[in-house]
């Protein structure tokens, strides 16, 4: 019998094949070397996002170990992406890409993203987001049925308008009561979360037109 993630990995591949489903995103457990999503040999495209020290029991104790892990994800042939890295990081990823025989690009912040939007107020939000329309780029360009060179900055704008990830960065205002939500789970992305808390929580009247209404049962 498989694991708990691995047998949630082999559901959703029933699950999107049965559905016809075009293009499935899919993010590690924790790791990449190991991990049961590593399966997949030949996706589109991969990205690392910026790597801390998380799970280091398992992946650990260094950043460089978990690293390792991470880029463990890149594949022959198969365009790879990264957010910004630590210095010590940074050589880790390029010697992996290289033993995969792939590329690797790391991207910068999209100059395109909106600016005013409070849920990409958070710095980490413009990042990911910036390496998320990278990996769409790739898509395209790799698969589209009709050529299209470039995302447009109309299209980007009303994709990142549309977003919407409870309980990321969120707000929600019941009365007198206000909510902050985020699901921070190690020291670096706890102290991103402090800054955004403390921001928000300063300036309510700007976040105000993106509250999410809590609706009672």
């Amino acid at each position: 019998m498989p694991r708990y993630l691995q047998l949630l990995l082999l559901v959703s591949f029933h699950t999107f094949i049965k559905e016809g489903v075009d293009v499935a995103v899919y993010e590690t457990h924790h790791g990449g070397e190991y991990d049961a999503t590593n399966v997949i040999s030949r996706p589109v495209a991969t990205g690392v996002t910026t790597i801390g020290l998380d799970h280091v029991d398992q992946l650990g104790p260094t950043i460089e170990n978990i690293a390792w892990h991470k880029s463990g994800i890149f594949k022959t042939g198969v365009p790879a992406f990264s957010s910004f890295q630590e210095s010590q990081v940074i050589p880790i990823l390029k010697n992996r890409a290289e033993e995969r025989n792939t590329t690797l690009e790391f991207v910068e912040l999209n100059p395109h993203l909106p600016t005013e939007l409070p849920i990409l107020q958070p710095y980490v939000q413009r990042r990911n987001c910036s390496l998320a329309l990278a990996l769409v780029q790739s898509f395209l360009t790799q698969r589209a049925p009709t050529k299209i060179d470039i995302l447009s900055p109309e299209s980007i704008r009303k994709g990142v308008e549309q977003f919407y990830w409870p309980g990321r960065f969120q707000i929600i205002v019941q009365g007198k009561q206000q909510w902050f939500l985020d699901g921070a789970h190690n020291q670096l992305s706890g102290t991103v979360a402090g800054h955004w808390f403390a921001d928000a929580a300063a300036d309510m009247r700007r976040y105000s037109r993106y509250f999410k209404p809590l609706v009672n049962r």
